[in-house]
């Protein structure tokens, strides 16, 4: 079934992804990068805590144990992060420039999946990976 493959799903997030740099970009104009990232922030709240009650999978916080807690909370300030950085970087350079160099976290995810979760990518993968970090630093270099 289509709802329950990985791929699927990866498809989506990249095309929500290269939507949000071009809405982004467009929304930003005469605005502060940081109110931007905050009004973002509180849409996807709002958004996602109606989609989450709608579908029938709200649980009271409480009953999530102390590492889940540790892990989320690290997850979502590291997110907060990444857009803050993301929304300046898309306010000082332009969408098909710093789009990609944000896709240099595919590389890091690699290497920490690696050094942290014992996810051992095949030289293929390996492979691919290394190509998309060529490709960001062909895209990074001064013409």
């Amino acid at each position: 079934m289509i709802a329950s493959n990985w791929f699927f799903w990866a498809l989506g997030a990249a095309a929500f992804a290269a939507l949000t740099a071009i809405f982004a970009k467009i929304g930003i104009e005469g605005v502060d990068s940081d109110l931007a990232t905050l009004i973002r922030t509180a849409v996807i709240l709002v958004v996602l805590a109606a989609f989450v009650c709608a579908v029938g999978k709200w649980r009271d916080p409480r009953t999530l144990s102390a590492r889940t807690w540790v892990f989320l909370v690290l997850s979502g300030l590291a997110t907060g992060a990444s857009w803050v950085c993301y929304f300046r970087a898309l306010k000082l350079g332009n969408a098909s420039q710093v789009a990609p160099i944000d896709k240099l976290s595919l590389v890091l995810v690699a290497i920490f999946a690696f050094a942290f979760l014992d996810e051992r990518p095949s030289l293929r993968e390996w492979l691919g990976i290394a190509m998309v970090g060529a490709g960001v630093v062909v895209l990074a270099l001064k013409r």
